[in-house]
């Protein structure tokens, strides 16, 4: 048998060799053993970071984790499991700075770090409750993590600016009677709620002792113009001339003044009365000009006005009154801005905080007044002063309370007197003991009769009477739906006769309803020139577009007490 040479049995070894090397089908790799991906940390608290990561492609068997405070060394302060993606470090160290890193362990060892991902713990807060005890002068921010406790009657003035974070609850002092917030004239205030987190203005009472009048209000001055002369303050001001002087509103010049932003804000359980028939309103906007932006606003079972404009010409919308004392919107002395989306809710009498104030013997839905008033005096020119009261208000929705809960001069879901002029257009005005419409003098009527006034578009339902008797009627253009026979339950997708929560209002219209339809579309006329392009016509009536988001869902509250 012959057999290869020595060399010839090298070069066919050596081919073998390479031939084995080019063969693709059978690899020889080393393992793959990739760092982490996705490290992440987060602070949770003052003492606690949340640390993530992305699952690996390549499983692990488990992870090693790394931990450094500062710029100090790393050392391993966790071995989490194959299959976790997170960690929770506890018995950190309030605001201070960490860093962390993060390996995998596999069979064929631990792979290298990760990139290293930071964060700091939250500083600790020493006290939780701030007490505002002196006027805001300064810039001053109000975060969530603190709740503000008004010591009196706190003025934001000198031109500063009040910023109130998303979530923060401010408290009226129950004991420090009358405490409230006024933003004076040249002052702002921000507060840009949101729906998830609005900014709440409360009773310091806890929940079940709260009480309408248990503090102030929220009051805003501006620079706007009013029909008033003569030197006219803020009712509720003036019984004191150190803890509680004169804030006067008069003398203003300019309608499109700047007061800041309201936005997602909450006024419940105000309305403190610092003197006799004097209170102070939920919200109240004197001189407050155009340029304030005013939006998703609720007040809550205050006593006097939920919401209450002096002159200016500040527009809105998304505006909501659950209870009140008095009247839910009440409008006078010039004021000529333009409202649009608002409900009106009264189901019940309220039982004030003892010597708070009282409920009214005439609340109303609307109360909108020309100039002059019971008290009030610089009409010049009585009910044709000047410049006359002539808001827009369209898409409103009026839900009365039932008879025996107002006095003799109570009851209607609008009152138009005192000269006003104005538009009220595509609303719904229902379940009014009195009569839906109480429209008073020969003033008011010559508004009508020069265009100035109208109402129009309007539905309204189990309410007996359209105008009060003995008084104006209209007779101007635009359609009246008067359907005393409808109740108003039946109108909207849920208005319970007895509210728990505010999750049972259902403000949208139920399927069928006749004010799905009917709405004013196209504006003519002094209407169209002073709604201008903030307020245009709508198919509906009332403060819910069918096809719309339910705006009032999420942030508005209803509770007793």
């Amino acid at each position: 048998m012959q057999t290869a040479s020595l060399p010839r049995l090298m070069m066919l070894l050596a081919g073998l060799s390479l031939a084995a090397c080019g063969d693709d089908s059978d690899p020889i790799k080393p393992p793959e053993n990739p760092a982490p991906t996705g490290l992440q940390a987060t602070a949770t608290g003052t003492n606690t970071i949340q640390v993530s990561w992305s699952a690996p492609t390549t499983p692990a068997t488990e992870f090693v984790l790394h931990r450094a405070t500062g710029d100090g060394d790393f050392a391993e302060i966790a071995r989490p499991g194959a299959t976790a993606t997170s960690h929770a470090d506890a018995g950190l160290q309030p605001g201070t700075a960490y860093r962390y890193r993060i390996a995998a362990v596999r069979s064929a060892g631990t792979s290298s770090f990760s990139a290293i991902a930071s964060a700091t713990t939250e500083e600790e807060v020493e006290d939780l409750i701030v007490e505002v005890t002196t006027n805001i002068t300064t810039d001053t921010r109000w975060t969530a993590d603190r709740t503000y406790c008004l010591m009196g009657f706190i003025k934001v003035a000198n031109g500063a600016t009040l910023t109130i974070d998303p979530g923060t609850t401010i408290y009226g002092d129950y004991e420090t009677l009358g405490s409230s917030l006024f933003v004076l004239r040249g002052a702002r205030i921000v507060a840009n709620g949101t729906a998830g987190n609005p900014i709440v203005f409360t009773s310091e009472r806890p929940v079940g002792q709260r009480r309408p009048g248990d503090w102030g209000g929220l009051i805003v001055v501006g620079n706007g113009i009013i029909n008033r002369s003569g030197t006219v303050i803020v009712e509720g001001t003036a019984t004191d001339d150190v803890i509680n002087p004169a804030v006067p509103y008069s003398g203003g010049t300019d309608n499109t003044d700047n007061s800041g932003t309201l936005r997602y804000v909450r006024v419940e359980y105000a309305g403190y009365a610092p003197a006799q028939d004097a209170e102070l309103n939920s919200f109240t906007f004197a001189a407050v000009g155009s340029g304030t932006t005013m939006e998703y606003l609720q007040a809550h079972n205050g006593l006097d006005d939920a919401f209450e404009w002096f002159g200016g010409a500040v527009d809105g919308r998304y505006l909501v009154s659950y209870e009140t004392g008095d009247d839910h919107f009440d409008m006078s002395e010039g004021y000529s801005g333009r409202l649009q989306y608002l409900i009106a809710y009264q189901s019940k009498l309220l039982d004030p905080r003892p010597n708070a104030g009282g409920v009214a013997s005439d609340p109303q839905g609307f109360e909108i007044d020309g100039c002059g008033s019971n008290a009030g005096g610089g009409c010049d020119n009585g009910y044709n002063s000047t410049p006359f009261t002539s808001p827009v208000v369209a898409n409103f929705t009026m839900i009365g309370s039932a008879a025996g809960l107002v006095g003799s001069s109570g009851g209607y879901g609008m009152v138009l007197r005192r000269g006003t002029a104005g538009h009220y257009v595509n609303g719904i005005i229902a379940h009014w003991p009195t009569a839906a419409i109480g429209y008073r003098d020969a003033q008011s009527k010559a508004r009508e009769l020069d265009g100035l006034l109208t109402i129009q578009g309007l539905y309204v339902a189990e309410t007996a009477t359209l105008f009060q008797s003995g008084q104006q009627q209209y007779e101007g253009p635009g359609e009246i739906e008067h359907q005393p026979a409808t109740a108003a339950a039946t109108i909207f997708s849920s208005l319970p006769a007895n509210p728990a929560n505010a999750a049972e209002f259902d403000w949208s219209l139920a399927p069928g309803v006749a004010p799905r339809t009917g709405g004013l579309v196209i504006f003519t006329g002094n209407l169209a020139a002073r709604a201008g392009g903030a307020i245009g016509g709508t198919t509906f009536r009332g403060a819910a577009d069918p096809n719309g988001p339910k705006w009032w869902q999420g942030w508005t509250t209803y509770t007793d007490n």
